[in-house]
């Protein structure tokens, strides 16, 4: 049953591009299916969360991690009585923009183009879809509707000055109001992709060996969960031992953003989708106690994981290859693909350039530049 502040595609604020309204999808659904049939969702195949493509077949990518976040994000769109399409179209797009190899490539981009206006991946995926995936005759980009966009812009909440150049420059055209919360759907992609990264990260750390269960059972929400299987399973084998107690781990942070939700909807009660957004702050989110426990195994996960000495070594590889490739394509141009090439024309200066360069090295995968690399670096 639809809730009276859920997202209705039937009332949508449109398309930039007007369009015949389908006979059989509804204007989400669109807006997901298209998602899903674009060149960025396919290329998050061969990008990474932390560990580099090459390293395993076991380690999420960023295809998986958004087929997690959209999954999670289904579920609690659906008890919350959401428009699920909705939730699962601004799910699968969130991470379009990420560069390869992870938030290494996110950092060396940055500084790469901080003398031109800067990239931001959250940015970058508004370009994607609203200019970069070149398929449709009568138009650039997905035309995705205003509410998806909306939610891709600012499903982490407002965005506050400065304003990314990418979304200003769509913003000037079709207003997004980037000053206020998005709408509940949107809310409900952004934590899941809380839920979503602090679980699948658990079970990559554990599958690599940067710890063990025995670190976990230190930590609140991790330690109660292996007890619990301990209890209910004595001698469990290790990979369903670790499965049982995560799967508990992730019920636990789905379960209390419910239960928060609900509370804090039943409080506000917003009659709209628009009063949603009016409310001033984010409805969509975890209990005090439960993000404090968060903030701990995040913290944990930095110092063992994400700043382990052979991940920072990685890191350190991979980053030389942007800083190498990114410099090149200023200089050389010429090497871009002939695709890029015929954008150069509307480059009138080095900041033109350097966002196309930048278009192309954010669009690689972690293999393709690699590649690129070795073939254009020797």
């Amino acid at each position: 049953m639809r809730a009276a502040y859920a997202s209705d595609p039937a009332r949508s604020r449109g398309r930039l591009h007007p369009e015949r309204i389908s006979t059989f999808r509804s204007e989400f659904q669109r807006d997901r299916d298209r998602i899903i049939h674009s060149s960025a969702f396919r290329r998050l195949k061969h990008k990474t969360q932390v560990f580099v493509e090459h390293e395993g077949d076991y380690y999420r990518t960023r295809l998986t991690h958004s087929i997690e976040v959209a999954q999670v994000a289904r579920t609690i769109a659906g008890v919350l009585g959401l428009d699920t399409d909705l939730a699962e179209a601004v799910a699968l797009a969130h991470d379009l923009g990420h560069p390869p190899f992870g938030h290494t490539g996110e950092d060396a981009l940055q500084s790469l183009m901080a003398p031109y206006g800067g990239f931001d991946h959250n940015a970058q995926a508004m370009r994607i879809v609203t200019s970069l995936e070149r398929h449709y005759a009568e138009f650039d980009g997905l035309n995705l509707t205003w509410e998806a966009l909306e939610g891709i812009a600012k499903h982490n909440g407002p965005v506050t000055p400065p304003v990314h150049y990418a979304l200003a420059q769509y913003d000037a055209r079709h207003d997004l109001e980037l000053d206020t919360h998005a709408s509940a759907e949107a809310q409900v992609a952004a934590i899941a992709d809380d839920v979503a990264y602090n679980h699948h990260d658990l079970h990559d750390g554990l599958r690599s060996g940067l710890f063990d269960e025995s670190d976990l059972m230190k930590l609140p929400l991790t330690g109660p969960a292996f007890a619990e299987v301990d209890r209910l399973y004595p001698g469990l084998e290790t990979m369903r031992r670790r499965h049982e107690a995560l799967r508990r781990v992730f019920g636990v942070m789905v379960e209390d953003v419910i239960a928060v939700a609900r509370h804090r909807l039943d409080a506000a009660r917003p009659d709209s989708a628009e009063a949603v957004r009016g409310l001033g702050t984010t409805i969509i989110r975890f209990s005090k106690p439960l993000y404090q426990e968060i903030k701990a195994i995040k913290s944990f996960l930095f110092h063992r994981m994400y700043r382990a000495p052979s991940v920072m070594a990685e890191r350190a590889r991979v980053t030389a290859v942007v800083e190498e490739l990114f410099p090149l394509f200023m200089r050389r141009p010429e090497l871009l693909p002939a695709e890029w090439r015929a954008d150069l024309e509307q480059a009138r200066d080095d900041t033109g350039l350097a966002r196309i360069v930048a278009d192309y090295v954010a669009g690689m995968t972690d293999r393709f530049a690699l590649q690129e690399h070795a073939r254009l670096c020797g």
